[in-house]
């Protein structure tokens, strides 16, 4: 990697630890909130659902971690760079989200067996309509800045705190139903509805992590092949092969030309494919052509 596209990853990878440090503030605040309130009302929702949060507030933690040791410039032992251990990062927040559902659902079975009933206040409503609003902004804040700095952690991190939103919501419906006279059951009922979302979440952050990190396509081939239409020289296009993160993708492709093509010619339609993909998917992509002639 040349030093200009160095610093300009750096530099997009610092504005995404940024981000990060700023949801984090946001996500232990309202992880705290929600514990406090759910252990002082005996809501094993409630606390389920602090879990969840301090989950976000954790991963958050382990991205800034993650993509610092991310921004390491390429060396003889990573020819390819250390993009991927951003995405190692987001598989341990997967892991993470597995144990915090089993956790949630244990403790309520338990508390339910020990005959513990929630005791429902007006603070502990309160609380929850709190950091149900924060989550929202987090959401929107932290979605629109993975797109804009093409993080996929952010971006997975963003589906992660939207899972909160529902879970809060269901949470908040359940203090109301159970102030009315709900029996204790139903804060058993929403603590597996609060699991279930979380065990959801997992898999869709184990998923596309996990898809990227054994290599699975990042790109459509026909997306590729729109791109090489606007080059007459190209007879044929074969072997097409895309990997990597939506913030840096590798394409590799075969192309036939004409044989009576000079060295200098083929050179020429090298880089502007080089630079067509570049415009089309991102000023990171890294393509590679093998030129071969038309048989």
């Amino acid at each position: 990697m040349n030093r200009r596209k160095f610093h300009m990853v750096n530099d997009n990878q610092k504005k995404v630890q940024f981000v990060l440090f700023v949801i984090l503030i946001f996500n232990f605040l309202v992880a705290g909130m929600k514990m406090l309130a759910g252990s002082i009302i005996s809501s094993s929702a409630m606390v389920a659902d602090g879990f969840h949060s301090l989950s976000d507030g954790s991963s958050n933690i382990i991205g800034i971690i993650g993509i610092q040791l991310a921004t390491k410039p390429e060396d003889e032992e990573h020819p390819y760079g250390h993009d991927k251990i951003e995405i190692i990062s987001a598989l341990v927040v997967g892991f993470m989200l597995v144990f915090v559902g089993l956790k949630a659902i244990y403790d309520s079975i338990t508390k339910y067996i020990a005959g513990v009933r929630p005791s429902i206040s007006k603070q502990s409503i309160i609380v929850i309509i709190i950091t149900l609003v924060i989550n929202i902004i987090v959401v929107i804040l932290e979605r629109k800045q993975g797109k804009k700095l093409g993080s996929a952690f952010l971006i997975t991190d963003a589906n992660h705190t939207k899972s909160d939103i529902f879970v809060t919501i269901g949470v908040f419906i359940s203090l109301i139903l159970l102030k009315f006279g709900a029996p204790p059951i139903l804060d058993v009922i929403v603590t597996f509805f609060v699991g279930f979302v979380i065990f959801k979440t997992a898999y869709e952050v184990l998923t596309e992590n996990g898809n990227i990190l054994i290599d699975a396509k990042s790109v459509d081939d026909k997306d590729i092949l729109n791109v090489l239409e606007q080059f007459d020289g190209i007879t044929d296009v074969h072997k097409i092969r895309s990997r990597g993160t939506k913030n840096r993708i590798f394409v590799d492709m075969h192309i036939h030309v004409n044989p009576d093509m000079t060295v200098r010619e083929a050179h020429t339609l090298n880089h502007a494919i080089i630079n067509a993909m570049k415009n089309k998917f991102g000023s990171c992509t890294e393509t590679n052509v093998h030129i071969e002639p038309k048989l």
